[in-house]
């Protein structure tokens, strides 16, 4: 019995990483960008906006996964959503107009990766209740690795064949890998509650218990600022060298090399850190890393090496806190819903990404986005410092009443 439970979350895992591979492919966007300005005849901002769309309802998508997973396997749902995910790109093969870039790069692709993302990354972390923060590290570090391989793989497809002929391969090899993945995936066995783990107040929160807490949305504003702190700094890291500390564009252009290093190391490094020390505290190393880096960038004169510090400074704090938290929630609120209670608190993810270009478009610099970020990162590390796991009210029918002293007379 031992040895076949093993067996299939050994096999979850391969899947699952097999799968982050692929969904993690979509943060190789910005390498369309020119070549779909040049066929949209639009400017470069208006195409990237698809991205943003993107990972909008990438956020979404992964706040619903729990409700998908009341009615579905996890492997149905990862199989459906490497279905959904090849024909958004081959639909924005076919797209003519901004309206429907938006609507397949956008929405639709958006919503298969949020769908499959969240669903299997949390069944996996089920699986593994012992080594939560590793196997976190591995499955959201194999994203982030994905990002980084598919770079390769776009670029060696755009130089043999035409933009809509990528599109149809890089939808046609992500959803290949996807459903191979799915199939090796398993639904997690319901986490037992034992009398010992009663002993020591387990908890094991619906949504709408969580929500109620206060420590929810507390754990829910960190997220945010991580994300915005990480998400914003990173679409913007070229054009920061280039426009504020004036490097030269090939110099400026490496940043990109740093982001994907600093984010794939944060991912590793905070996450095996979870498993052998408080992950509150790794937060908090989170917070004050990309602390660090946006003081960096504000208050000290930049040179490319400080620049290259202070926004790998940021990328490691951001795939590191990307990494814990699925965890981090687990422990405020149990695992057996973990996906409902993850995904709402992730919607801090779409919004992140969103919310510093808004501000920044708003005061027309990106330094207002900045000091906003800044502002949210001393706020967020306060709450770091004071928040603590709820306590979950025991159930009626474990509360004994005490016996009145008549009654021990009696017996």
């Amino acid at each position: 019995m031992i040895t076949g439970h093993n067996t299939l979350r050994y096999r979850t895992l391969v899947g699952t990483i097999i799968t982050q591979l692929a969904l993690g492919s979509v943060y190789t966007w910005s390498l369309f960008n020119a070549q779909l300005a040049t066929k949209l005849s639009e400017p470069v901002s208006k195409i990237a906006f698809s991205f943003g769309l993107l990972s909008l309802a990438l956020a979404l998508a992964s706040s619903l996964a729990g409700k998908l997973q009341e009615h579905f396997s996890v492997r149905q749902i990862a199989a459906s959503a490497g279905l959904l995910l090849g024909l958004g790109f081959f639909m924005t093969a076919r797209a003519d107009s901004l309206i429907t870039l938006y609507l397949f790069a956008g929405i639709m692709v958006g919503f298969a990766d949020g769908a499959g993302y969240l669903l299997s990354l949390s069944n996996c972390v089920k699986w593994f209740p012992e080594r939560k923060g590793l196997i976190s590290a591995c499955a959201i570090g194999s994203y982030g690795l994905g990002s980084l391989g598919f770079k390769y793989i776009n670029l060696a497809l755009l130089s043999h064949f035409s933009l809509e002929h990528t599109f149809q391969l890089w939808g046609a090899i992500v959803m290949c890998m996807i459903v191979a993945g799915s199939l090796l995936m398993s639904d997690a066995p319901r986490q037992e509650i034992s009398t010992a783990t009663r002993a020591t107040r387990s908890r094991d929160f619906t949504l709408a218990q969580a929500m109620r807490q206060p420590q929810y949305w507390m754990l829910a504003m960190m997220f945010l600022t991580l994300c915005m702190a990480g998400l914003y700094v990173i679409g913007i890291a070229k054009d920061i060298g280039e426009s504020y500390v004036k490097l030269p564009v090939a110099l400026a252009a490496n940043a990109v090399a740093v982001i994907a290093i600093a984010n794939l190391s944060g991912r590793l490094v905070l996450g095996v850190l979870s498993d052998k020390m408080p992950r509150l505290r790794v937060i908090g190393i989170a917070q004050v890393a990309a602390l660090a880096g946006m003081l960096m960038l504000l208050f000290t004169p930049l040179d490319g090496t400080s620049f290259f510090i202070a926004i790998a400074c940021i990328a490691f704090s951001f795939g590191g806190a990307i990494t814990v938290y699925p965890s981090l929630v687990s422990d405020f609120f149990g695992l057996n819903n973990l996906t409902k209670n993850y995904g709402v608190i992730y919607l801090g993810f779409g919004l992140g990404s969103i919310i510093g270009s808004v501000v920044a478009s708003m005061f027309g610099s990106f330094m207002a986005a900045f000091y906003l970020i800044l502002t949210l990162q001393i706020i967020s590390l306060l709450l770091s410092l004071l928040v603590r796991p709820p306590r979950m009210a025991e159930p009626v029918a474990v509360r004994m009443r005490q016996p009145r002293l008549g009654e021990l007379a009696l017996n």
